[in-house]
């Protein structure tokens, strides 16, 4: 009886005739306001033309270039009717790069830019040593054949590091492959790193490339302040990307192929339609040719400008930290 009068009296308390489950469910709409609420102040970008949270887009990036990477090199070809080979080695002579130069080379697992480098820089050196030896007017064979032999030493020490840094395991492995297979054995690092929180020190690296890798990223703006600090003063940064195209006839056809066609090549050679469709719809968000400028800028670097290739279809932005 005495138990029943305390129920009996818990019932009409405060909560009315049904206290304690109308108490728990106050509560857990309290929990589930707060869980949404918490989601809601979650900061939202893009992956594409769909609105995630910026957690969210990290994990989807990864996981488009992981499953792109198997056949990455085939689809740039399609995809760009080989002219991506172009604009890379228009990028190289941008840099002209010279014996000894450091050069950090940001979601670049492929290697591209990375190889262009070293066979650039091996050419520049070839270049000194022929002129140094037609500087001496009339020299013997002697002399000629030491020069050639000094020439094989010296080309296997050039002084100059590359050092490709990509968040993705399989596009470095990737770009790891293709050296072995090309022979590149002599002055390149892979690094694991997040291109917004690089794992270098302060003023390290004489040249900073960044290939269509930036689009993709979740912050652009951190992402060229630490390209900012790991370059040494006098350093350059070079970033080569889609952009916006100038020709309002060329840019429909250039959306049409991009919308129409590129997803099928995906689909048709990589059995991945949604991969190559964010990829078509990552290049719509990102910032024109000006408005890119207006950041590399706002994050410190001086004497910014850019070239646009193929009508614009591609841009190469260049600046330097003084």
């Amino acid at each position: 009886m005495a138990a029943y009068r305390l129920l009996g009296s818990f019932r009409v308390g405060p909560w009315g005739g049904n206290g304690f489950f109308t108490c728990r469910r106050n509560f857990a709409a309290s929990l589930s306001v707060r869980a949404r609420s918490g989601k809601a102040e979650e900061k939202q970008t893009h992956f594409g033309f769909e609105n995630v949270s910026e957690s969210e887009k990290a994990e989807k990036v990864y996981k488009v270039f992981e499953n792109v990477a198997k056949n990455y090199d085939i689809m740039n070809d399609a995809m760009s009717l080989g002219i991506h080979r172009l604009w890379k080695d228009a990028l190289i002579r941008m840099m002209n790069p010279l014996p000894g130069a450091k050069l950090l080379d940001v979601a670049g697992g492929t290697g591209d830019i990375a190889f262009r480098f070293m066979d650039y820089v091996r050419m520049q050196h070839e270049r000194q040593s022929r002129q140094a030896v037609k500087s001496n007017q009339s020299p013997s064979w002697q002399q000629i054949s030491e020069f050639y032999q000094q020439q094989n030493k010296s080309n296997s020490d050039l002084g100059s590091k590359a050092v490709i840094c990509d968040i993705n395991k399989e596009m470095l492995k990737l770009g790891r492959q293709k050296a072995e297979q090309l022979n590149y054995t002599e002055g390149l690092s892979w690094v694991v790193g997040n291109a917004e929180e690089l794992p270098f020190d302060d003023d390290k690296f004489d040249v900073y490339t960044i290939a269509f890798g930036i689009r993709n990223v979740t912050h652009i703006d951190h992402v060229l302040q630490e390209a900012y600090r790991v370059l040494k003063p006098g350093g350059r940064f070079l970033c080569l990307e889609f952009s916006k195209v100038q020709n309002p006839i060329i840019s429909r056809l250039y959306n049409l192929y991009s919308f129409q066609v590129i997803p099928v090549l995906g689909e048709v050679i990589a059995a991945d339609w949604k991969s190559y469709q964010y990829l078509v719809e990552s290049i719509q968000r990102f910032p024109d040719q000006e408005e890119f400028k207006g950041m590399i800028e706002d994050a410190g670097f001086y004497r910014v400008e850019y070239s646009n290739m193929t009508s614009g279809i591609v841009a190469v932005h260049s600046g330097f930290k003084l």
